[in-house]
């Protein structure tokens, strides 16, 4: 049974058991000091507080022992308990600082849910990390390459690792997040960024087959790959650049409406809607007008594989219809 005890005792960590030998040694000291004095100790709670006041060397005065014995014990008392009760403060700084050192490092476990998990450091993900600081929806930054939190000061919560590990991804309790964005590694070339951001793909959905994954994409090739792999929505990067580069040519202006009107979607949404009762066989002109009495702004009409941007007023709404719009 005594051994049983110990093997637990010496388990703990140091930090439990140098507060248990204090406390014991606070209570023990306070214990015989009540019944060598107890005339100036009246209960062992007297003797419990002088013994705390002793050791932590504050010293009120207002309980001195008056007697050989009593003043004898209360030396060993500041030789022994003295000494625990220093080290466990500087056992108790050290871990906080140990703690918080760890916690910038990227090295522990989020404890939270309904979070989103950035993977990658760079320009984009600065600029969506800013962004969703302003819903106050809690982020955690995987990257492999940072020493430390870049963004510490944002609440950002920074987790350094391969996102294709599974306990880089389990530190980010990744079965508990809201949703996953990857954006591509610039540091390597197109090709092998692809397929870095499909292995990560793989682990990610290996871990949580129902998170809904963001992927940026940078090759046509790998685009398949990455839907494969389990990627709900892709964002191909350079077919987007390459064809506002195109129209650019011919429509001065173009790039910065187009950047302008991409800055002001933050925090709404633009994204296809079925047409409902209300829409169907109505005109375009029909349709944005009783659309936007609901905060809805109609930009166009999808048929099939055909878009139509901002069309003619003759066209009609048809039940398979899905309408092109921004919501709040």
């Amino acid at each position: 049974m005594t051994k049983d005890l110990y093997i637990r005792f010496i388990r703990l960590p140091m930090l439990a058991r140098i507060l248990m030998i204090a406390i014991l040694i606070i209570f023990f000291f306070g214990s015989i000091i009540h019944f060598i004095e107890p005339e100036n100790f009246k209960t062992v709670f007297d003797g419990v507080w002088w013994a705390i006041i002793t050791a932590s060397t504050t010293g009120y005065g207002d309980s001195v022992p008056m007697t050989v014995p009593g003043k004898i014990t209360g030396m060993i008392l500041l030789f022994v308990g003295t000494g625990f009760l220093t080290s466990y403060f500087i056992s108790l700084s050290a871990a906080t600082v140990t703690k918080q050192n760890q916690l910038l490092e990227g090295k522990v476990r989020y404890n939270g849910k309904g979070h989103i998990i950035i993977i990658g450091w760079n320009e984009r993900s600065r600029e969506i990390i800013r962004t969703i600081c302003e819903t106050k929806q809690p982020i955690i930054l995987i990257d492999a390459s940072l020493e430390s939190n870049p963004l510490s000061d944002n609440h950002v919560y920074f987790i350094r690792g391969r996102a294709d590990k599974d306990e880089t991804l389990v530190k980010a309790k990744i079965h508990d997040a809201r949703r996953v964005i990857i954006t591509s590694d610039q540091k390597l070339d197109e090709m092998h960024a692809d397929m870095h951001t499909v292995l990560t793909l793989l682990a990610i959905k290996g871990l949580n087959p129902d998170i809904y994954c963001i992927a940026e994409i940078q090759t046509n090739e790998q685009a398949n790959n990455a839907r494969r792999a389990g990627a709900d929505e892709l964002i191909q990067t350079n077919t987007l650049t390459s064809a506002v580069i195109l129209n650019s040519l011919f429509t001065e202006g173009h790039v910065n409406s187009l950047l302008d009107f991409l800055g002001e979607l933050n925090g709404k949404h633009l994204s296809y809607i079925p047409a409902g009762n209300e829409t169907i066989g109505k005109s375009f002109h029909e349709a944005s007008t009783l659309l936007l009495k609901q905060n809805i702004i109609l930009l166009g009409i999808k048929k099939g594989d055909d878009i139509a941007v901002n069309p003619a007023d003759h066209i009609t709404i048809e039940e398979d219809d899905f309408l092109l719009s921004i919501t709040n």
